[in-house]
């Protein structure tokens, strides 16, 4: 019971700071994060336990699967070839240098500096997304830190498997040799079985009606892939963020308008939830690791600082290049966005989860040797990184000269609109030359489109629409019209006059008419 307790207290923590950090204009994450480190060292505060399988098993599926499905393949297939490097040669460099760092100014054996290496090496991809979604940054530069967090996430983990089985003495025969091939297998095989479980899933929901049983489909796919893929002792990860990618490319075809909209409310709700708690933890976290730590270990604060700097230095060394020559095609400068894309490499719920799951034991039955510190390092760079980095990301992109201007969002929403409402049109000459509908129906419906076309165009390139506009006149009509049908919808539900289960299916389409309302 003290569990629930805890975590229905976090769940009121992360919506109240959340409601403050969009007036704030702060990153939600961030401000989780102080929350949680503000509660962490208030005296009386009982210890969170959070153990790795919780984290592992049942908070990162979802996220990273959520993480995915913000990604298009069209915008991954523009930015391959720099994700490709980055998310493996930028980890393994970035792994490398935090190791020796590492072994240089802590106590720690070569084995378990590795271990932090490869927990710290890439970006998280949910702490990317949460940073990113309020950014405005070009599509370009976002496709490529999005689609770099989520497969450079596949290659630490997979890392991290193997360094862990070095330092507690798991690894067996083969030493380093059959570590890289241990790396190939594991990052193979995710991928093979996430593919196979993008397929599978793509069958049973071409074939569900029920929106109901729809969104279970969906909430059970990270899950699945998740425990497909560990099963046979390949990468979760990998094979949850390849399952993902494959299927947010195919929803179109899989889902109808109706699934979308509860789909799309469901998995905001599960994020919020699942992001709020985690993010709060990790702060909750420092505190409670740093007590654990020893007494000796007093100089961890300059580590924590010597680990960060290294990170972001590799991470500069690595991302500058790359844009470079990414960019000499089209002449552009690739300086500003480099310095966004290498100070947008937050950390975040990925690592944290990574250093929870340090065995406590090494194959002999001995306390694995650095185990507390490994995880205060890890829980002070992730801390420092989401304040840090996600305090300051979104007054770098604008001193950067990159944001996209307000004003870009609207004309291309109302180019786009114009577009569909002519090939609607089109559609309708269609109809009217092969007689195919009622006359007067046709010209009442084109008449409406018309009217909204001439709408657009009039208001295409100027500012928001002013509440005297014409067209947040007619919404507030629109608006008008469906409170009075509600009103009056009560009103005969209250009289006896309808059923409930006619009042809900009546309520459910007003709903989703004024849905339709704040999309146009």
């Amino acid at each position: 019971m003290r569990s629930v307790e805890i975590i229905l207290a976090l769940v009121v923590l992360a919506t109240v700071v959340a409601a403050f950090a969009g007036r704030l204009r702060v990153p939600a994450p961030s401000l989780l994060v102080v929350a949680g480190l503000a509660a962490g060292l208030v005296p009386g505060v009982p210890r969170v336990e959070v153990t790795p399988e919780i984290v592992s098993l049942v908070v990162l599926p979802p996220l990273l699967y959520a993480a995915g499905q913000e990604l298009p393949l069209r915008d991954l297939r523009a930015v391959w070839r720099p994700v490709a490097v980055l998310a493996t040669g930028l980890v393994l460099a970035s792994a490398a240098a935090v190791a020796a760092v590492a072994r240089a100014v802590t106590p720690l054996p070569g084995s378990m500096a590795l271990v932090l290496g490869a927990v710290l090496a890439s970006t998280d991809p949910v702490a990317v997304s949460a940073l990113g979604r309020r950014l405005p940054l070009p599509a370009r530069l976002h496709a490529l830190v999005q689609a770099e967090s989520l497969f450079n996430d596949a290659t630490s983990l997979v890392l991290f498997r193997v360094a862990v089985a070095f330092a507690a003495g798991t690894a067996g025969a083969g030493g380093w040799a059959g570590g890289i091939s241990q790396f190939a297998l594991l990052a193979g095989g995710g991928a093979a079985v996430g593919a196979a479980t993008a397929g599978a899933v793509a069958l049973v929901r071409r074939r569900i009606t029920d929106p109901v049983l729809e969104t279970v489909v969906a909430l059970v796919t990270p899950y699945a892939a998740y425990l497909l893929a560990e099963a046979p002792g390949v990468s979760g990860v990998t094979s949850v963020v390849v399952a993902s990618v494959i299927l947010s490319s195919r929803n179109a075809r899989l889902t109808t308008a109706q699934s979308r909209l509860q789909l799309h409310s469901v998995y905001q709700t599960v994020v919020f939830l699942l992001e709020s708690v985690v993010f709060a933890l990790i702060g909750l976290e420092l505190p409670a690791a740093i007590r654990e730590l020893s007494r000796g270990e007093g100089s961890w604060p300059a580590q924590a600082l010597a680990v960060a700097a290294t990170l972001i230095a590799v991470r500069a060394l690595g991302v500058f290049p790359v844009l470079a020559i990414a960019r000499r095609r089209d002449g552009t400068r690739p300086w500003p966005e480099a310095a966004v894309a290498t100070w947008a490499g937050a950390r975040g719920v990925v690592p944290l989860a990574a250093a929870l799951s340090i065995p406590l034991t090494s194959a002999s039955g001995a306390p694995v040797p650095g185990r507390d510190l490994v995880l205060v390092l890890a829980a002070a760079v992730i801390v420092a990184s989401l304040l840090g980095q996600g305090l300051t990301l979104e007054p770098l992109v604008r001193r950067a000269g990159i944001a996209r201007p307000a004003t870009e969002g609207r004309h291309e929403a109302t180019l786009a609109r114009l577009r569909t409402t002519e090939a609607a049109l089109s559609w309708l000459e269609q109809l009217a030359a092969d007689a195919a509908a009622p006359d007067d129906m046709i010209d009442r419906l084109r008449r409406n489109l018309q009217a909204r076309s001439r709408v657009l165009e009039d208001n295409d390139g100027a500012p928001a629409p002013s509440a005297s506009s014409t067209a947040a006149t007619y919404l507030r009509l629109r608006q008008g019209l469906l409170d009075a049908q509600r009103d009056e919808l009560t009103r005969l539900h209250s009289d006896g006059e309808v059923s409930d289960a006619t009042r809900r299916r009546l309520q459910r389409q007003l709903d989703l008419e004024e849905t339709g309302l704040a999309d146009t």
